[in-house]
């Protein structure tokens, strides 16, 4: 049963917040970030990407850029652009993305689950990964960013969200990065916190959508500070981490696509011919062509679209890793064709988020920089619960899920 608890959010004034608040800080490199926080004194950059406090090309994984993190996120405090909570709350992220607002419930995710399979998982992590997140909460001794997890919906938690849902929010603003909603309420009410917390119990799992390696740099110092601690009781305020949790029915996956260098020494005619052994190829022209069902795939190549759908026998639908696309997509053309045999490792791939549109995919095509583009039908979030309820992993690059978390409308402290 999944265990959560309510905690005494580090949050910004109401005036400030659209000045700290900031994209998470995988989204986005060094330069990037440099950029968005040009000017901007009290924006989160400074504690979750502070190698821009140093001069351009300083390795962001040096002890000083996270001791300047630790030392920016004090500051912050000091100035009172952080502010803590004098009580335990759990809080209602709301996000709007063309025109449909998912509600999220932020609150203390327990460590234990997330080491015993409550938390369940779908993707692999690096452990470089993880240790550049367990020394960033190690030094701020905080959980600066939450991870983003699903759990099954239960009308009676939508009841008692939108009890404050109707109500005018703490925060409310639109990003002018990407023009999506974010909006904020505290639930307060002790009677309130206590179903809540007793609605997730009942829960057999809670699903972690993204932010992997986060969640594991979390529990980890977690387990590590417990083991560290000889008067460890199992209360304290480390054994938790934070996680903004939706609704299953309420999260939309969207396409997670593919770029390839080459054609692993293929003409365009005999990497086409190889394609028809496994999928029925057709010929879409100019016009950009969007993947239309499961087993549905789209192929761009010299100024050209084409539909590629799976052949009878090419896929298992009694198999929850055989039948995602990028486990077909993967098998039968980028490691039987193209020789791409690990898509963590290989330099020759590199993967586009649907969000950024199948423009986005021609672009970098007809640019010359890659020679073909994949473009995938999303995969379901039943897809995506099936395949943590057995135990499975997703291939590498296989979800994405937009709109983002926004980082720094509130952090949670480890103390």
């Amino acid at each position: 049963m999944a265990i959560i608890k309510p905690f005494k959010g580090i949050r910004p004034p109401q005036e400030l917040v659209e000045q700290v608040a900031s994209r998470p800080y995988d989204v986005l490199n060094s330069d990037e970030a440099r950029a968005e926080a040009e000017g901007n004194e009290k924006s989160l950059y400074h504690i979750i990407r502070p190698e821009i406090d140093f001069p351009v090309g300083t390795d962001e994984h040096e002890e000083k850029v996270y001791n300047k993190a630790a030392e920016n996120f004090a500051m912050f405090r000091e100035k009172g652009w952080l502010v803590q909570d004098n009580k335990e709350n759990y809080y209602v992220y709301a996000q709007t993305m063309n025109g449909k607002t998912q509600y999220g419930l932020v609150v203390c995710a327990y460590v234990d689950d997330y080491m015993n399979g409550v938390i369940k998982k779908h993707e692999l992590t690096r452990r470089d990964k993880e240790e550049d997140r367990m020394k960033h909460v190690r030094v701020n001794n905080a959980n600066i960013e939450p991870v983003f997890f699903a759990y099954p919906a239960k009308q009676e938690i939508n009841q008692i969200v939108k009890k404050y849902t109707d109500a005018k929010p703490v925060y409310s603003f639109v990003a002018e990065l990407d023009g999506f909603g974010h909006d904020f309420w505290i639930i307060d009410q002790e009677a309130d916190i206590k179903r809540i917390t007793e609605l997730f119990a009942e829960m057999p799992a809670l699903y972690i959508a993204d932010g992997h390696h986060r969640s594991a740099a979390a529990a980890l110092v977690g387990a590590e500070k417990a083991k560290q601690n000889p008067n460890h009781r199992g209360d304290e305020e480390y054994n938790y981490f934070m996680a903004v949790c939706f609704p299953d029915d309420q999260l939309t996956i969207i396409d997670y696509n593919r770029v390839v260098k080459d054609l692993n020494n293929l003409t365009d005619e005999q990497f086409l011919a190889k394609l028809q052994e496994h999928f029925i190829v057709e010929d879409k022209g100019t016009d950009i062509y969007k993947p239309e069902k499961l087993h549905n795939f789209s192929l761009y190549l010299s100024g050209r679209w084409y539909s590629l759908t799976a052949k009878e026998g090419t896929y298992n639908d009694h198999d929850p890793i055989g039948v995602l696309d990028v486990t077909i997509s993967s098998n039968l053309i980028l490691d039987e064709i193209l020789g791409i045999k690990d898509l963590r490792s290989d330099k020759r791939i590199d993967f586009v988020g649907g969000i950024r549109g199948l423009g986005e995919l021609k672009k970098r095509v007809d640019s010359g920089e890659m020679r073909v583009a994949l473009a995938l039908y999303p995969v379901s979030m039943k897809q995506l619960i099936d395949i943590a309820d057995s135990g499975n992993i997703m291939p590498p690059k296989t979800t994405w899920f937009e709109p983002k978390l926004r980082s720094g409308l509130v952090i949670h402290e480890l103390v």
